[in-house]
């Protein structure tokens, strides 16, 4: 299977955000990933709903909605209204996720669990049965850019043993560090679905080639 790749706009150049979406298109990337930051789950600010919506004009490709806020119930709406296909919450301070992967299949988009690398896996067991998809953080999330964390290719390697063992229909996510060296790593480990930001939108190579080597 080829791997999957979600361009994050995160580390795009805003000022020219509809040519660098259609660039990543065109080198074949397969999701357009939006990092949703509000400054509390993570100390750092992103964008919101409105940036999501303007990204649906832009593009035909799946919108991958990543929410690192403290109160996603509250945006769920707003995000699938905007057009976002993939909505993706923590499992990290939500007492409630049953609840909120629920809104999010209510929306009829697809629902994603969220683990940051100190997070277990075990504690997503109670809700894979809900899910398309489960992301697993391979930084600490806030920032891109960051080094990827190879220590986090263990839940990787455990999950996929899981959805095979029980013939589950679920894609495994990573997200943080991914580059054509480590999309490799993430690869071997199980995972379909590589989250990649700086690499291809900071690439003195430029986009297309960095799309080639990722998928190659």
């Amino acid at each position: 299977m080829e791997p999957m790749i979600s361009a994050s706009i995160l580390n795009a150049d805003f000022s020219r955000l509809e040519e660098q979406i259609q660039s990543a298109e065109q080198a074949g990337v397969d999701w357009i990933h939006l990092d949703i930051m509000d400054g509390h789950f993570v100390p750092n600010i992103s964008f919101g709903p409105q940036v999501a919506s303007i990204c649906r004009k832009i593009t035909k490709l799946p919108l991958d909605t990543h929410l690192m806020i403290s109160n996603p119930d509250q945006f769920i709406d707003a995000f699938a209204d905007a057009g976002s296909d993939y909505i993706s919450v923590h499992v990290e301070n939500n007492p409630h996720i049953h609840r909120t992967l629920q809104n999010i299949q209510k929306k009829n988009k697809q629902p994603g669990i969220v683990l940051n690398p100190g997070t277990p896996l075990q504690s997503i067991f109670p809700v894979l049965h809900m899910v398309k998809f489960v992301l697993i953080m391979t930084v600490n999330p806030g920032f891109g850019g960051q080094a990827f964390l190879p220590e986090t290719m263990q839940k990787v390697t455990e999950l996929s043993q899981k959805i095979q063992a029980e013939n589950l229909d679920i894609l495994i996510e990573v997200d943080g560090g991914i580059n054509a060296d480590t999309i490799k790593i993430a690869r071997y480990a199980g995972a379909n679905v590589f989250v990649v930001g700086s690499y291809i939108f900071n690439n003195a190579t430029g986009i297309d080639s960095a799309v080639r080597s990722l998928k190659g």
